[in-house]
């Protein structure tokens, strides 16, 4: 057991996994590291997806590629070709098991799981001290990939939160060759609803009932619509269900809990590891993975989530205004959003990659009436403050 050691990861979850597996590339030259993970083991618990841009990073995990992406309502289908770009799937199991080989080959680096802090880290002198379930351990960096904070009602603008089987049918149902991104249920009591389908095979997919609301919804909450979904596709034929996930995203965190200092800083999908306006995560958490490890390879402190520019951070913040105040049209907006006559200005700008021309081409595909009203309603001191209020 390490007690003493350079850095602590505080959460062996996306993003402290993510980092351990670059600072375990580094060999005896890595600095020592102890990762504390309160589970005891890991399952196949969620699915990260993205499109084939940015970073290679862990490309070698994907399990599944699709070269289109629909959006629909009741009325039409958008079909998106992202053959150059694919939509890509890494499995949460074939992830974590990458994650612990790399790390159980690394000499200066130990997983434990089935750790708990028992108090909050504090620091004595130059060292950070902290007290858990297996005693006590200290370190010169502490990086907390813990959620900051609980999903409830205002600490987010909108949260996504989805509940999805995988499921293998008696026959086929599904098109695997391409992802149904959304497809919209008419909106009531202001929740914007899709449903989400991953089909890896005409008879295996993963469906999942998705929403985006201000309030945090459980399994429970979201029950309903996912068997209609699921009752939709299969369409009478029996399935039998293989494993469920569930999962809760911030749209638009206000401001977060800043670091206490150099040598603490906090990560992960609640420090900024996920896109406000899409809640798509995995790249930019593989983007500040490489940032920090070479930051702590070369001796210096270890860094937190890079910041959006300002026109990013204000298109974000707008769209989901927006989409807080007139969920009814939020089915409308993203048909007119995945309507682009350049499939990549729309995968750029979802992927954290988006050229100015990207942008200008967005604001020109969206109505300006709902956004032009949504800034003097009594919002402009915290849309200003919301482009120079974060701080990472």
């Amino acid at each position: 057991m390490l007690t003493n050691t350079d850095i602590i990861i505080l959460g062996g979850g996306c993003a402290g996994l993510s980092l351990a597996m670059r600072l375990a590339s580094l060999g005896e030259s890595s600095p020592s590291v102890v990762v504390i993970e309160s589970r005891t083991n890991y399952t196949n618990d969620r699915t990260w997806c993205f499109w084939g841009t940015g970073t290679g990073q862990l490309s070698h995990l994907v399990r599944h590629r699709w070269a289109a992406v629909s959006i629909a309502t009741e009325e039409r289908r958008v079909t998106l070709d992202c053959s150059s770009t694919p939509y890509q799937m890494i499995p949460a199991e074939t992830f974590y098991t990458a994650a612990v080989e790399a790390i159980g080959a690394a000499p200066n680096i130990e997983l434990v799981m089935g750790e708990s802090l028992t108090s909050e880290p504090w620091k004595d002198g130059k060292l950070w001290q902290t007290r858990t379930t297996a005693g006590q351990r200290s370190a010169k960096m502490i990086i907390d990939t813990r959620p900051s904070r609980r999903p409830e009602r205002d600490e987010a603008i909108l949260w996504q939160s989805f509940s999805g089987q995988e499921i293998e049918c008696d026959a086929a149902c599904f098109n695997p060759d391409a992802v149904t991104l959304m497809e919209f249920s008419p909106v009531k009591n202001g929740r914007i609803t899709f449903l989400y389908v991953l089909a890896i095979t005409p008879t295996r997919a993963l469906v999942e009932a998705t929403v985006f609301a201000p309030d945090p919804l459980s399994p429970q909450d979201l029950a309903a619509e996912l068997n209609a979904g699921i009752d939709k596709l299969t369409n009478g034929v029996n399935f039998s269900i293989i494993r469920s996930e569930h999962g809760i995203l911030p749209m638009g965190l206000a401001a977060p809990i800043s670091s206490l200092d150099a040598t603490y800083v906090r990560a992960g999908l609640t420090a900024g590891g996920a896109r406000p306006a899409s809640g798509y995560a995995f790249q930019r958490i593989q983007l500040w993975a490489d940032d920090c490890a070479k930051a702590l390879a070369d001796g210096k402190p270890p860094l937190s989530h890079a910041r959006d520019s300002w026109h990013i951070r204000a298109m974000d913040w707008l769209f989901l205004r927006v989409l807080r105040a007139r969920p009814e049209i939020a089915p409308d907006l993203f048909l007119a959003l995945f309507s682009s006559k350049n499939p990549n200005t729309v995968i750029r700008f979802m992927s954290d990659c988006a050229k100015l021309t990207d942008c200008a081409a967005i604001i020109l595909a969206l109505p300006p009436w709902p956004f032009l009203r949504e800034i003097p309603s009594g919002l402009a001191t915290r849309f200003f403050a919301a482009l120079g209020g974060r701080s990472r």
